[in-house]
């Protein structure tokens, strides 16, 4: 059974309780918290600018404000605009001018205007976009492959979006409309992102042994796809096949895809697509893992869908929870068992120890003590 911190991701707010609630204040770096909770580390290779990370940060008023932004080449500049006494708002490196609150600069901010608008403004972003740009490389290249091909642990590659990106580009009801209003553009955007990430990895699989690759999309609500699964189909699916047919041929054969919402009008799609993995598969939005075992059998990679909210009642419930669904998971195969997203902050220090110590149960390993 491989737990891995990728899957297993904590608001910042989080560890700041957990560390008022007794663990050791070092738990807020990265590495220290796997050693802790003693998860397998797997290698992202975050210097090389494709992927979106939840890293970027601006201060406000001494607390991070966190934010994802696509990989464009160069940032914008980032500047603080406006404050009052509740919030502040902000440029972000994305080019996002966004509303965020003082008090609690990690939750979702009001978004307010965003850096493409139309055609002209496409073309001039797109320049961000060149896959040969050397800041989108680690500056020494040869060593870089050298140091990576000689570890001895999973190597993951973030190799973008599709609709995730866009979004982030024009804003939600924007693309919707323009889904409709602008097909055209719609395609380009999506067709340059395709290139963008079929020119990286081009260049990565040739050079560096990787072993699974990760999508971003966050396109779906609680009941199904924020698009048609037509659209999809239209839009998405030779795209994605433009870079998992280059993943499979390096041997990559675990594609994962991160999206919110529910996601079963959307599997047999991104299955179509080469992708095989499904990430956090949210409970409250009416994803199953068990059930979706049953449906696709051994041809989907699972990973999440324990119930957050049981967290927060006993560790009975908890342990009722997790029993419906890891072991039959795990036997069954190509499954990773984690929180069916980030780990929120009024999840218990105490219940989070719990479920790590289940897991350990369930896969026959010693109980570990804090």
């Amino acid at each position: 059974m491989l737990i891995t911190p990728y899957f297993h991701d904590f608001w910042t707010e989080t560890l700041d309780e957990w560390v008022a609630q007794g663990a050791p204040p070092e738990i807020r770096q990265s590495r220290f918290r796997g050693e802790y909770f003693r998860l397998d580390h797997v290698r992202v290779l975050r210097e090389i600018n494709l992927g979106f990370f939840m890293d970027k940060t601006i201060d406000v008023h001494g607390v991070p404000y966190v934010y994802g932004i696509p990989p464009i080449v160069p940032e914008y500049e980032t500047e603080v605009l406006d404050e009052d006494a509740e919030h502040v708002v902000i440029v972000n490196a994305g080019g996002q001018k966004v509303r965020a609150s003082k008090k609690h600069p990690e939750k979702m901010p009001m978004y307010l205007d965003f850096p493409v608008k139309d055609r002209p403004s496409w073309e001039e972003y797109r320049k961000r976009l060149d896959p040969a740009s050397p800041e989108r490389w680690p500056t020494d290249w040869a060593a870089y492959v050298q140091r990576i091909n000689a570890k001895d642990e999973p190597i993951m590659l973030n190799v973008g979006g599709l609709f995730g990106y866009v979004r982030e580009w024009v804003g939600v009801e924007k693309l919707l409309y323009l889904v409709y209003d602008d097909p055209v553009l719609f395609e380009d955007m999506m067709e340059h992102m395709a290139y963008l990430q079929a020119e990286v990895v081009k260049r990565v699989i040739a050079d560096i042994r990787i072993d699974c690759a990760m999508f971003w999309e966050d396109m779906c609500f609680k009941t199904g796809p924020l698009i048609s699964p037509k659209m999809v189909r239209q839009f998405m699916v030779p795209r994605y096949r433009r870079v998992t047919e280059l993943l499979r041929s390096a041997g990559v054969n675990s594609i994962f895809v991160d999206s919110d919402g529910n996601l079963n009008q959307l599997i047999p799609l991104w299955l179509e697509s080469g992708i095989n993995g499904f990430w956090p598969l949210e409970c409250a939005a009416g994803n199953d893992a068990v059930a979706l075992r049953k449906q696709y059998g051994k041809n989907i990679i699972l990973s999440g869908n324990v119930d957050k909210r049981a967290f927060l009642k006993t560790p009975d419930a908890l342990r009722e929870e997790v029993m419906a669904r890891v072991p039959f998971l795990l036997e069954s195969g190509g499954y990773f068992p984690a929180l069916d997203h980030l780990v929120p902050p009024d999840v218990p220090l105490t219940m989070y120890q719990y479920f790590i110590n289940m897991l350990r149960e369930i896969a026959g390993l010693e109980k570990m003590y804090w």
